[in-house]
């Protein structure tokens, strides 16, 4: 991803913590790149609700929805064991978080405005 930054695995509870204050109220795409299965959508355009990092369990956690009555229910996906986070916010169309873990199956979250996702 151009304008891309790998962070540290020492920052990663924290940037991603600060990416749920920057991204509230807009929508997510999830797209799992599996090398094996291909490419898959998890969810698009939906409301972002959450984006965390867990060191005790070393697992990212990306939920959508529950916060409307049309998104009523929490859709969490998670990437266990990471071993890579990339963050690209400048210099692009659409901010984004890309995850590797452990087998080399990419998960990209791809953040949207409001106004160009689905009426909540």
């Amino acid at each position: 991803m151009a304008g891309t930054e790998t962070l540290d695995r020492s920052t990663w509870e924290t940037a991603l913590n600060q990416l749920n204050e920057e991204h509230q109220g807009e929508f997510v795409t999830i797209e799992v790149l599996d090398p094996e299965v291909g490419h898959q959508y998890e969810a698009n355009r939906l409301p972002f609700a959450t984006i965390s990092y867990d060191p005790k369990d070393d697992v990212v956690a990306i939920s959508v929805g529950g916060r409307s009555p049309r998104y009523p229910v929490v859709l969490r996906h998670l990437v266990w064991h990471p071993r890579e986070i990339d963050v690209a916010t400048q210099d692009v169309p659409e901010p984004a978080v890309r995850t590797v873990d452990k087998d080399g199956t990419a998960t990209l979250i791809t953040f949207f405005p409001k106004e160009s996702g689905a009426e909540s």
